[in-house]
């Protein structure tokens, strides 16, 4: 049976157009992706299976997406299709004249990571020198040239400590939202998970100070896409399903056309190229199970997990080997 609350489509693709980057970020999922990039024509196609499938945005990255050159055409195509058009950069690449060819081509977001208000902590995270300051001029550019802008900052040991300082950051820079994205240990995420990850006790005091600055800073939103914060009585109202929404509310697409549950989940479910997306969103036994998780150990027992339903699919698969499995970072004992 069909759950009810999983639309007839993915609202969002998030689709990584390239997996070259001008970076070097430690936390890197892709960066050993060694997959083919689609062609313009073929890209092209896909955009029409994604409109004719009705699905609603699509979400450009990579790698570093302004390294395709034909970046602009490629939105400007799904634009006139009628998608809605975004991207995550690292905003090297966005100039004054950049940003306005992004307008230009449909852009309505664009979200730029920074990942610590101190430039010399996020030159040296993302690998490369000046980097922090080509990111704050980009979002000037962006909002220069009438784009909806937001910051992306993954959250872990180099920014846990001064978290009200991203936050006013933001609010510097006059973005609308800014992001805090859980890390993730998928590619470079896992191999250094060691030294960047937190401990469960940790990610509770961040979500805790998080959820504080979200109720009561004003004139920015505070996007939290974690669902253990349910631990916390706290419900992700930004969202329309409970637990992770990869799966439900969006899927992934590689550069070569695979489709993933989502960026951090490796696990290939069909391909775009050559498959009908709505018969991989409908059937997709992968896709089943993540919609349909079957708690085990502590969440068995948790009066939050109608809620979290275990926490993030992808940072339990990585960790664990099994989906149903409690996630990692969740910090309630065993009781």
């Amino acid at each position: 049976m069909k759950n009810s609350l999983i639309p007839a489509a993915p609202l969002t693709v998030n689709w990584a157009v390239t997996n070259r980057c001008n970076f070097k970020c430690s936390h890197c999922y892709s960066r050993a992706d060694v997959s083919e990039e689609l062609g313009f024509d073929m890209v092209s196609a896909i955009v029409e299976k994604l409109a004719a499938a009705k699905v609603f945005s699509v979400n450009f990255g990579g790698g570093e997406p302004l390294l395709r050159r034909d970046l602009t055409d490629i939105a400007r195509f799904a634009a006139d299709h009628g998608l809605a058009v975004s991207m995550n950069s690292n905003g090297f690449l966005i100039d004054r004249d950049m940003a306005r060819r992004l307008k230009e081509a449909g852009f309505g977001k664009v979200g730029i990571s920074i990942d610590s208000p101190k430039p010399e902590v996020h030159d040296r995270f993302r690998g490369i020198q000046g980097s922090h300051g080509r990111a704050q001029a980009a979002l000037g550019h962006l909002k220069d040239a009438g784009i909806e802008t937001s910051i992306s900052s993954v959250i872990c040991k180099i920014n846990i400590d001064d978290i009200e300082g991203l936050v006013g950051m933001a609010r510097a820079t006059g973005v609308s939202n800014i992001n805090f994205h859980n890390f993730k240990c998928s590619g470079l995420g896992f191999t250094n998970k060691d030294v960047l990850d937190l401990s469960p006790e940790e990610w509770r005091d961040f979500y805790i100070k998080a959820i504080a600055l979200k109720d009561t800073v004003k004139g920015l939103s505070i996007s939290l896409e974690d669902p253990i914060i349910a631990l916390l009585g706290h419900k992700n109202s930004d969202s329309l399903v409970k637990g992770s929404v990869c799966g439900k509310l969006s899927l992934n697409i590689k550069s070569n056309g695979d489709i993933t549950p989502c960026g951090f989940i490796p696990i290939v479910v069909g391909n775009i190229c050559r498959d009908d997306l709505i018969e991989v969103w409908d059937n997709s036994p992968v896709l089943g199970m993540m919609r349909n998780k079957v708690p085990k150990g502590k969440c068995l027992s948790c009066k939050s997990h109608s809620e979290c339903l275990g926490g993030c699919t992808a940072r339990t698969l990585a960790l664990t080997g099994d989906m149903n499995n409690p996630d990692p970072h969740c910090w309630r004992n065993e009781s």
